[in-house]
């Protein structure tokens, strides 16, 4: 009766489960999630499907073909159906994410592809299971559950990985009360384990057979119960993780994006600036341009003008005076007056002047015969 009541409960269980997670991994891969970060949805989803099929051929052997629970295909059987289920939980450590050093079980892992792991893992079992099956299957002293030995090792080593990594990505997430459901599951699991592996006749002796078989039940149906509702915390606590980091993400994006206009916009201003100061300069120059415009020079102080445009680059005010026949005293007096009159003071008046003079055609007022 009560394996009866377990097969029920923990096929229909996991096979709602198991559609429930496989349809969440297929909406996150078609958003485009990391395919990486999503895998362990697969596989979780996966390990619990073999649970709910092993449950439902169980459930048909018992009740259809009246197998009694502790008949020797029924126990090979379970045990397959144990070592899928270990095998699907380490392919989905790796995708338990934390920031912490991964466990050793999770190393071995990444260091093989998918197939390569599964290939290994089936290699050595199937080597294994060949041997205690020719070894018991015809041999009536040994226990029927004499096969466990074989699920037993892996699926405590499995119990204390999965431990060990839930505990790291709980810790990584702010979750340390999780701790405790993490150990009960781990401590189910041993009972579970410890279960199958005592042959039934000799408990017996101790122990009555029913509250014997309601011990298995229990333990069976609670450690899936429990793995589902860890999985599934953890499945939700990572959706709401990834969510945020996206959040994070797109903050961080448009923290660049501002930083980016607030750098160009201090650079349009400077180059505003700059164009108001050239404005400026250019606007100080019409002026004074104007302001030039307006001087009225005698014919000459023009003539002067003249004759420095043509000879100022080549000779000095003594030989230009010269040129023009007048002193020395009288051409210096003249420029001096010009660029008092002109606001030209301080180094590189002679040469503003030769400008201005040549802008404003002065040359016309001499008496050179080269332009006449």
């Amino acid at each position: 009766m009560f394996y009866t009541i377990e097969y029920t409960v923990t096929a229909i269980v996991c096979l709602i489960s198991a559609i429930v997670i496989q349809r969440i991994f297929s909406k996150e891969k078609l958003r485009g999630s990391d395919p990486k970060a999503i895998q362990g949805i697969k596989w979780f989803g996966l390990a619990i499907f073999v649970w709910g099929i092993g449950a439902l051929v169980n459930l048909i052997m018992v009740i259809g073909l009246q197998w009694p629970s502790t008949h020797k295909m029924l126990i090979y059987f379970g045990v397959l159906i144990s070592l899928a289920n270990s095998l699907f939980i380490i392919l989905s450590l790796p995708s338990i994410e934390h920031p912490q050093k991964p466990g050793i079980v999770v190393r071995l892992v990444q260091r093989f592809s998918v197939r390569e792991f599964v290939g290994l893992f089936c290699g050595v079992l199937g080597m294994i299971t060949f041997v205690f099956i020719a070894t018991s299957y015809g041999n009536e002293e040994i226990s029927n559950n004499f096969i466990w030995l074989i699920d037993i090792p892996i699926s405590i080593f499995v119990a204390i990985s999965l431990l060990y990594e839930l505990n790291k990505a709980f810790v990584g997430r702010q979750m340390r009360f999780m701790y405790l459901p993490t150990f009960v599951l781990f401590v189910l699991i041993v009972i579970a384990v410890s279960h199958r592996m005592i042959p039934q006749d000799r408990v017996l002796q101790y122990i009555d057979q029913e509250f014997w078989a309601m011990l298995g039940s229990i333990t069976a149906i609670s450690f899936k119960f429990l793995f589902i509702l860890l999985f599934s915390i953890l499945l939700y606590s990572w959706k709401f993780l990834s969510e945020k980091e996206e959040q994070q993400s797109l903050a961080q994006k448009l923290e660049v994006q501002r930083s980016k206009l607030v750098k160009e916009r201090e650079q349009l201003v400077l180059a505003n600036e700059s164009h108001l100061d050239t404005i400026k300069t250019l606007k100080e120059k019409l002026k004074a341009l104007k302001a030039t415009s307006k001087i009225e020079l005698s014919d000459r102080q023009k003539e002067v003008l003249g004759y420095l445009a043509y000879f100022g680059n080549s000779k000095s005010y003594t030989e230009i005076a010269q040129e023009m026949h007048i002193s020395t005293d009288g051409f210096q007096t003249h420029i001096h007056q010009i660029k008092k009159m002109l606001n030209i003071s301080g180094t590189g008046g002679k040469e503003q002047l030769i400008a201005f003079a040549k802008a404003n055609s002065f040359l016309k007022y001499t008496s050179l015969k080269d332009n006449t």
